[in-house]
């Protein structure tokens, strides 16, 4: 026993690692996670009393806890089944696929990197692109929602800003939960929108098991209360108009509530934009008539740096202004006791008449509108005029800017659209390019439901 070994260097050194390394797993690390839980815990704590509506328990649950609630979840269990007798695979196989899915899907909501990242970032870039105006909100009507009911926040789809936008606005409010798309699933883009409380899905899984996975997972979000967003169109509009919704999250959110448990509160959100940063990409895409977006990394990283240069030398303007405005809350209790069956589909086209009611209108898009509805050369004076006249007929509700606000855009406006090219000015007259008229549609579009009702 007191005989002496010799050992080379190497070999010491790879055991005295691994002894650090199993003392610190079984001692330090565990210690050291308690530590941070519970500073986390009590932050948490005060941010929940300055929040609306509270984070849940359930967002702030350890990732692979929550895996592993998905995994043995009795629906995920029953679709595990059915998935190997359908596909002719062991169990354990399908089981491991079903694994692979809760992964891919389930967040890692960090509140630290959501408070004091998320939310400084989005105001940053909000006010920097844009005069961000909140054109229509009841606080009183949203402060009256039953606390303990889900709340899912229904939005248009215009551009990829509305998450910073959203996130920014509602910040006071209650940290929200969004689904995106497999265009955000690239790192290190990935690990930020994940510690966001964001979750991933696939749009056009054909895998039964899949659908049953993501199913689980919203139930159990919305079981446990957490506010949701959601864009029922499924992606983002390429004309401008509001889109045939698409009932994938909505018939998940409807079928997974309990009609005895806690109610499901609908808040429609409407969005519009003086400049929609993927316009090109959009109207080009609905040219080829598919959804595939040519945007180079590189296109987009160029127009960072030139904004950032005309910052930096004064010569930087806001885009125009980015508005968003609520609409009233439907209670999905309220509507299953009005609506027999399934009432997936009429609430979809409720919940989307409902936003295309309160679509702010805009100065760029107002200018569109105007240009094409009389297909003539038109002065600057003529459109003031008629700017006064459908601001004078959007006035009663509060949605829209005022005629000052319309008029002292207007210049600001014309410019931009000039330096853009869609709109061509001729001895004080102003015409559509025809080379880029489809733009000028585009954000006419937007507005053209709300328009025709008043002209």
């Amino acid at each position: 026993m007191s005989q002496t070994i010799e050992l080379p260097l190497w070999l010491f050194v790879l055991i005295v690692l691994f002894a650090t390394v199993t003392f610190a797993s079984h001692f330090l690390f565990p210690s050291v996670r308690w530590f941070f839980r519970r500073r986390l815990e009590r932050a948490v704590a005060r941010l929940n009393t300055r929040l609306e509506r509270p984070i849940q328990p359930f967002k702030l649950a350890r990732r692979h806890d929550m895996i592993q609630r998905l995994i043995y979840d009795p629906q995920v269990g029953h679709a595990v089944q059915a998935h190997a007798q359908s596909e002719g695979v062991p169990e354990a196989v399908a089981f491991e696929e079903a694994k692979r899915y809760a992964r891919e899907i389930v967040p890692s909501f960090s509140a630290f990197a959501y408070f004091s990242f998320a939310i400084r970032l989005a105001r940053f870039l909000s006010n920097a692109f844009y005069h961000v105006r909140l054109s229509h909100l009841d606080e009183n009507t949203l402060r009256n929602i039953d606390p303990n009911a889900t709340v899912v926040f229904v939005m248009n789809h215009r551009s990829n800003m509305d998450y910073v936008l959203i996130t920014y606005l509602a910040a006071q409010r209650s940290a929200l939960s969004y689904a995106v798309g497999e265009w955000a699933r690239v790192w290190p883009l990935s690990r930020l929108i994940r510690a966001m409380g964001a979750y991933f899905i696939r749009r056009k899984s054909g895998s039964e098991l899949y659908r049953q996975v993501l199913a689980s997972y919203v139930r159990h979000a919305t079981d446990a209360g957490v506010t949701q967003a959601m864009f029922p169109e499924g992606g983002l509009s390429l004309t401008g108009a509001l889109g045939r919704p698409k009932l994938g999250l909505l018939k998940y959110i409807v079928d997974g509530a309990d009609p005895d448990g806690r109610d499901v509160v609908f808040v429609p959100v409407a969005l519009n934009y003086d400049r929609v940063l993927e316009d090109t990409t959009l109207t080009a895409a609905a040219h080829r008539n598919e959804r595939r977006f040519r945007a180079r990394i590189g296109v987009v990283m160029l127009w960072i740096v030139k904004q950032l240069f005309r910052r930096i030398v004064g010569r930087y303007h806001r885009l125009g202004y980015a508005a968003v405005s609520f609409g009233d809350p439907v209670s999905l209790k309220g509507f299953r006791a009005e609506n027999e069956g399934d009432v997936t589909i009429p609430l979809a086209r409720h919940l989307m008449a409902n936003i295309g009611e309160i679509i702010p209108v805009l100065p760029i898009p107002l200018i569109a509108w105007l240009v094409l509805r009389d297909n003539m050369a038109i002065s600057r004076n003529a459109l003031e005029r008629q700017m006064e006249a459908v601001a004078a007929g959007l006035a009663s509700n509060g949605i829209h800017l005022s005629a000052d606000a319309f008029i002292e855009a207007l210049d600001s406006s014309l410019m931009q659209l000039k330096q853009r090219e869609v709109l061509i000015e001729e001895q004080d007259m102003f015409r559509a390019n025809p080379q880029r008229v489809d733009l000028l549609r585009y954000y006419a579009e937007s507005v053209d439901d709300t328009l025709k009702q008043i002209t």
